[in-house]
């Protein structure tokens, strides 16, 4: 009688064995550049993925502030003075004594940190630092800071998509694909803005426009705003504002206004990079001091507390005067920048967005008083600043263009705002010499993005799209008549792999040469090693590695070739293949 347990005990192996040749598989075909379909159907997922940790993010946020304030969720101006001043203040005292117990490298969130971590660690972001943001970030906005949702909303995408790569060990040139669609999904599903979000994704975070990445992003965009619309609906923030540019006349209003708004960018910049020096100091003190400096403010223009859309509206309709519009604005550059550069887990895409409305409301109001045969309209300007300060602080032109379109849905925004924006960008980066303000803070931090197109070209793909897979793995010695064995399979190369020594690698041409030069015994045991020809010493590089990375090892080794060792596997080899720096200089000049 058959013995079956033995079968049903061997049929989850065969699973486990099928599943892992399917994932290996998987990850040899996504080290290549052409893998479109694979990251295409990735995408989708880490849309899924980001998308439904966005809406659990901000139910966390809108459901309490609903609660307390009714309908209107940004609703803090109904507050007591009082409250206006300990709601920012205790909050920020709260997530400084969080974050105190939390060790510094963990701390490490928002926008910067993704920057970083995708550049500079092959976007390998820490479980670790995304909970902090998810956390840090809830109790930054239920508490009024004057930040915004879109840092954190960065980072949450990124994290949810880099951990499904780490999970699956893809390999790092198309974790870097994972991230920008995570983003692409996070910003679409929290503000529905599905083209901001591909744009902001390859903009800001990748830095590159590829076909290879445009596509698999721009899956996770749409598949972040169904998720979106389906909880929060598809109305636009400001969908109800319509405005235009009145005539020509105008161009050259919009033209000092974004010299005004560069004038106030660059100062912006600067603020926060000073604030960001004072990160020396005990994190309890740093957030406590923002807290209440933040609720001070408030108590004469609550209307800085949160993310602002409420205000913005308010600023659009003009029911807000040139002198609240003044007071509101230089609040919020103090509370913004000083919250910001101390260290507040928040963004600042939402607040300048706040300060460009309030800007262009101020120089709406004052272009129509000084020049009323223009027929100037104060709420179009409002959403000229909006464009042009995201754009000139951020330096993401395209993304803050396409940013006030979709939160509009006014298309006769576009070429005015196109104007404003160059003209802004300009100013900032050439007269006032000011960085985009994620890359001016990583700087000032001690980071740097090395981000040549040399390099872009090598993370596009991994070793394993390059690599030399003919060879075979040998020990240190054999007999002649198992060396012709193996030379009878035709490979290029022969591996000496003896455990606990170095690995190097025989033309396979070389020996057979050998053997061919001498009249040798079979059973005459040979030392591969001493055999004449070249030997290459070979280091170690995963499978998930890119070519950078592989490049970057060779120089620091000064090894003469890499081998592409598997993650441990009982069903397949620890070694993939070899790859030399002749193969990196191939693929490049291809």
């Amino acid at each position: 009688m058959p013995d079956r347990s033995s079968n049903e005990t061997s049929k989850p192996a065969k699973y486990q064995q099928k599943l892992h040749l399917v994932l290996d598989s998987l990850r040899h075909q996504l080290a290549h550049l052409d893998a479109l379909p694979q990251l295409t159907l990735l995408g989708l997922i880490a849309g899924i993925a980001s998308a439904g940790i966005i809406v659990a993010f901000r139910l966390a946020i809108d459901g309490p502030l609903q609660w307390a304030f009714g309908s209107h969720a940004e609703d803090f101006e109904s507050l007591p003075r009082a409250w206006a001043f300990l709601l920012p203040f205790l909050g920020a005292v709260l997530i400084g004594v969080m974050l105190h117990y939390i060790p510094k490298h963990r701390r490490q969130v928002s926008v910067g940190h993704v920057l970083d971590r995708l550049h500079n660690h092959q976007g390998k972001l820490p479980a670790y630092n995304w909970a902090v943001q998810f956390v840090g970030g809830i109790l930054a906005l239920l508490t009024g800071q004057s930040m915004g949702r879109e840092g954190p909303a960065v980072h949450l995408g990124a994290g949810a998509s880099s951990q499904l790569g780490q999970w699956l060990r893809l390999p790092n040139n198309c974790l870097r694909t994972l991230i920008g669609c995570g983003v692409a999904s996070a910003i679409a599903a929290s503000f529905n803005t599905p083209m901001a979000g591909v744009i902001f994704s390859m903009e800001v975070i990748l830095m590159e426009y590829t076909i290879a990445g445009f596509i698999p992003v721009m899956m996770a965009s749409v598949t972040g705003a169904v998720i979106g619309q389906m909880i929060f609906g598809s109305d636009a923030a400001f969908s109800s504002v319509s405005t235009q540019m009145n005539s020509l006349w105008e161009l050259p209003i919009i033209g000092f206004a974004g010299l005004i708004i560069a004038v106030f960018a660059a100062t912006i910049i600067r603020l926060q990079l000073v604030f960001n020096e004072q990160q020396r100091y005990p994190i309890i003190a740093r957030l406590g001091f923002a807290g209440a400096v933040t609720g001070l403010l408030a108590i004469w223009y609550p209307q800085i507390l949160g993310v602002g859309y409420d205000t913005i509206a308010s600023s659009m309709q003009g029911q807000l005067s040139l002198h609240l519009l003044l007071g509101i604005l230089f609040a919020k550059i103090l509370a913004t920048t000083l919250s910001g550069g101390l260290g507040m887990p928040g963004g600042v895409i939402g607040p300048m967005l706040f300060v460009g409305a309030v800007l262009g409301g101020v120089i709406g109001i004052v272009a129509d008083t000084l020049l009323p045969a223009t027929g100037v309209n104060p709420g179009f300007y409002v959403l000229l600043g909006m464009g042009a300060m995201m754009a000139a602080v951020i330096n993401a032109p395209l993304a803050a263009l396409i940013t006030v379109f979709e939160l509009t849905q006014n298309p006769n925004t576009i070429f005015p705002t196109m104007l404003i924006i160059v003209i802004a960008v300009i100013a900032t980066r050439q007269l006032f010499r000011c960085e985009g303000l994620f890359i001016a803070q990583l700087e000032a931090n001690g980071f740097n993005l090395n981000n040549g197109p040399i390099r872009q070209a090598l993370d596009r793909v991994g070793v394993r799209s390059v690599m030399e897979s003919q060879f075979l793995r040998c020990p240190h010695q054999l007999t002649a008549h198992q060396l012709q064995q193996r030379l009878q399979q035709h490979p290029k190369w022969l591996l000496i792999d003896d455990q606990d020594e170095d690995k190097y690698l025989l033309s396979a041409a070389d020996v057979s040469a050998f053997l061919d030069s001498i009249e040798a015994d079979s059973d005459l045991t040979l030392k591969l090693r001493t055999i004449p020809g070249r030997q290459w010493l070979l280091k170690p590089i995963h499978q998930q590695a890119s070519l950078f990375e592989a490049q970057v090892l060779l120089r620091q080794h000064k090894a003469d070739a890499l081998y592409v060792e598997r993650s441990a596997s009982p069903w397949l080899s620890p070694v993939v293949g070899v790859i030399t720096q002749d193969h990196i200089d191939n693929y490049y000049r291809v």
